[in-house]
């Protein structure tokens, strides 16, 4: 497997990725090829460098988008995580802790001190991936629960 860079052509793999990976989250997803199409691009714009892809023999089967550009509500500078997703048939790899490592560091290169992100309340499966990796119950807003994790560089 290797974890790389998105690029502009990843797009439809992106969308028929996400359209799979989100099948069961009704209550989380963006539900049309254009809503997933401008999604892919408000990501590549926020932060290309943090905006990443998993392949295994070339093929697409994940990705995750770390934004360093983005200001949290306390007016830091954070990682914020605002995606992380796997092929259904690809779970249970360690493909998704890959692409969550791969962000966290690139976020400490960085020299961001806190990665944060926002998970569905009812999406109880990322709630428990992401405790494993250290995130923090932070607050809720509606149908979303922020984490945080406080970075060591």
């Amino acid at each position: 497997m290797i974890i790389r860079q998105v690029r502009p052509d990843d797009i439809d793999n992106f969308i028929e990725i996400y359209t799979k990976a989100y099948k069961d989250l009704e209550n989380y997803k963006y539900e049309t090829k254009k809503e997933i199409k401008n999604y892919f691009k408000w990501l590549y714009k926020r932060d290309k460098e943090g905006f990443m892809v998993a392949e295994i023999s070339g093929k697409p089967v994940g990705f995750a988008a770390g934004d360093t550009n983005w200001i949290n509500f306390e007016g830091e500078k954070v990682l914020e995580i605002h995606e992380i997703f796997v092929l259904p048939e690809f779970r249970k790899r360690g493909i998704g802790s890959k692409l969550l490592n791969k962000i966290l560091a690139y976020g400490i290169k960085k020299g961001r001190k806190i990665a944060e992100l926002w998970v569905g309340k009812t999406n109880y499966k990322a709630i428990k991936f992401y405790k494993n990796f250290g995130f923090k119950e932070a607050g809720e807003w509606g149908k979303w629960l922020r984490m945080i994790k406080l970075l060591n560089s």
